[in-house]
């Protein structure tokens, strides 16, 4: 299984770089495949571009020669028209064509950005909890805002700057050469030196890059995780503490940038001066030609105008080479995260029930979050009814939560097999079982939006009677319709304008509208208040009836009328039987009841 850590990204074949380069390389052309047509008509106007911009200096050679010619001015003036006129026609095709490659470039680049972010998206939709766990919410948002800003850059420019610095160049040189061999020689000479300047710039600008990228997945990630927790910064007046920290990461990222940028005004500055060190090299080598009858004027203004229009293809070059360097690294980072294999997929044969009855059976479970970690739950069996009403207790950490995010595939077993019906999840198709499964948690998330769109999110194609239906049986309907707008009401990010306990019924009433055969509730009630909580257990009561219902309780008073109390420690489950069965035992249970540990 590849790892799902950013520092150990999994590639198509580890002990193969150039076929993982081979496979990133056909990845990286892929998008531009829906925009064939785009891509074609944008590198033909750019060839465009660049032809119009050749034919000017030999334009202005041709009129230029003629002039020299010795013939009468007045003589001249119809061709010196009809030359400007194809002058002018060509300034004004170059023009319409530099505005398709602006315009509609920079479309095609923001579609195949917009492409690239829902792929990710939706990849990180397929990725499990054991990936989560081991990740920053921060730098999984800069692999999916910064990195494909910077592609779309490239995307768009790339083709363009090398199909027009290639031509140009290519042409360039053919007209020098063909005016003057010796000439061109001298400018192909500082070009090689410009070659390995360009490369060793360029090596430095990578790595800057990639560390800028990294470092601003940590400031996304600072910034997060702080307002996130503004209430605790707050309430222990750490807003120093907090700007500390920030300052710190802010830090770093201003002086990868400066690194970047030092290298890349010695990239920028020096394709610069050795444009000008070509055109004074032309100026005086083309003037001692003169001097020797071995050129003429009218040519080396021709010269001096083609090595005005090879500026061009230098800075496009150096233009490219930046953006590059930067897309690169964006597309790398990138692939980083598409390539993590998530570790749950549907097999082959999975299938999908036709009715769902709700019998759980844990048949020898055994689960740990990694293998270097202790047991969760070890050796485990148990086996729970249609229908029927089960508590976990026990002291922290004894694997309640766990053993219940095993029958979703929140996680997979590492030994055992856990069956729904009598089939093993693993090989129940995953929205499937997902769907056959309510989860109400202690902490509820509730998304930004309106008191509707969070109980719709149980079922998205429900009415708006479906709702209100829901929310009446999950005692939620008077608080709701007390709001501002009722179903309407804006609730802020993660419900922030409600109680714990109005949050607690929305999201029981979600689950409501889910209307799943089989339950779970995950201490929904341990951090509410006595009238909140007596208001959510009956609640969670009537969701419960008929229905296969799991509760991890850690008030044992929420759970006395369980048909069966399961009480767990570090060494599985220890007790079980009713409340009052457990209380005569006086065992586990009577102590957790009396609030000592086991």
């Amino acid at each position: 299984m590849p790892s799902q850590t950013l520092g150990g990204p999994a590639h198509a074949d580890a002990g193969s770089p150039s076929l993982a380069a081979g496979s990133r390389l056909k990845k990286f052309l892929s998008y531009y495949r829906p925009y064939r047509g785009l891509l074609a008509a944008d590198v033909a106007c750019a060839f465009v571009v660049a032809a119009a911009a050749l034919a000017l200096p030999l334009c202005a050679n041709f009129v230029t020669k003629r002039l020299l010619s010795g013939e009468p001015a007045s003589a001249l003036l119809g061709e010196i028209w009809l030359v400007g006129g194809v002058m002018l026609a060509l300034v004004v095709v170059q023009a319409l064509c530099s505005w398709f490659v602006d315009y509609r470039g920079h479309v095609m680049g923001a579609k195949m950005e917009r492409d690239m972010r829902r792929e990710l998206f939706e990849h990180y939709q397929r990725l499990s909890f054991r990936f989560y766990d081991q990740q920053r919410t921060g730098q999984l948002m800069a692999r999916i805002t910064n990195d494909p800003l910077s592609l779309a850059e490239l995307y768009h420019h790339g083709p363009e700057d090398l199909a027009i610095a290639f031509f140009k160049l290519i042409g360039v040189l053919a007209i020098l050469a063909w005016i003057d061999v010796r000439l061109t020689l001298v400018v192909v000479a500082i070009l090689a030196v410009m070659l390995p300047y360009a490369l060793y710039f360029n090596r430095r600008m990578n790595r800057a890059l990639r560390r800028t990228k990294d470092r601003i997945g940590d400031i996304n990630e600072r910034v997060e995780d702080a307002l996130a927790g503004i209430r605790v910064a707050k309430s222990f007046t750490n807003e120093k503490l907090e700007n500390a920290r920030f300052a710190y990461h802010n830090d770093r990222f201003l002086s990868s940038r400066s690194d970047g940028y030092r290298s890349e005004a010695w990239f920028s500055g020096g394709m610069e001066a050795f444009a000008q060190l070509i055109t004074i090299a032309v100026i005086v080598f083309g003037s001692v030609a003169i001097a020797r009858d071995s050129l003429d004027l009218a040519d080396l203004v021709t010269f001096l105008l083609c090595v005005a229009v090879l500026v061009d293809p230098i800075k496009r070059f150096a233009n490219f080479a930046r953006s590059f360097q930067e897309g690169i690294t964006g597309f790398d980072r990138f692939m980083e995260m598409l390539e993590v294999e998530p570790d749950m997929a549907d097999p082959p044969d999975a299938v999908v029930p036709t009715q769902v009855q709700g019998r759980i059976t844990f048949e020898d479970v055994s689960f740990r979050y990694a293998e270097d970690t202790a047991w969760v739950v070890q050796n485990l069996s148990l086996e729970i009814e249609p229908g029927e009403f089960v508590a976990l207790v026990g002291s922290s950490g004894a694997g309640k939560t766990t053993l219940c995010s095993l029958i979703p595939r929140f996680y997979d077993v590492t030994e055992g097999a856990v069956r729904l019906d009598g089939v093993d999840v693993r090989r129940i198709r995953l929205d499937a079982l997902r769907s056959s499964i309510g989860v109400v948690q202690q902490d509820v998330y509730l998304f930004g939006g309106t008191v509707a769109e969070n109980l719709g999110y149980g079922r998205p194609d429900a009415s708006r009677d479906e709702i209100i239906e829901a929310a009446k049986r999950a005692h939620a309907h008077e608080f709701i319709m007390a709001l501002p707008r009722g179903y309407d009401t804006d609730i802020g990010e993660r419900g922030v304008k409600l109680s714990g306990g109005q949050k607690q019924r929305l999201s029981v009433a979600r689950v409501f509208l889910k209307d799943p055969p089989v339950l779970i509730f995950d201490e929904a009630t341990s951090a509410l208040d006595s009238e909140s909580e007596e208001a959510v257990h009956g609640s969670l009561l009537r969701l419960a009836r008929e229905r296969t219902t799991l509760v991890i309780a850690h008030r044992l008073s929420t759970v006395r009328h369980a048909k069966r109390i399961l009480v767990l420690s570090d060494q599985g489950i220890v007790e079980e039987g009713t409340h009052q069965a457990l209380l005569a035992a006086d065992g586990a249970y009577a102590r957790l009841y009396r609030g000592a540990s086991i």
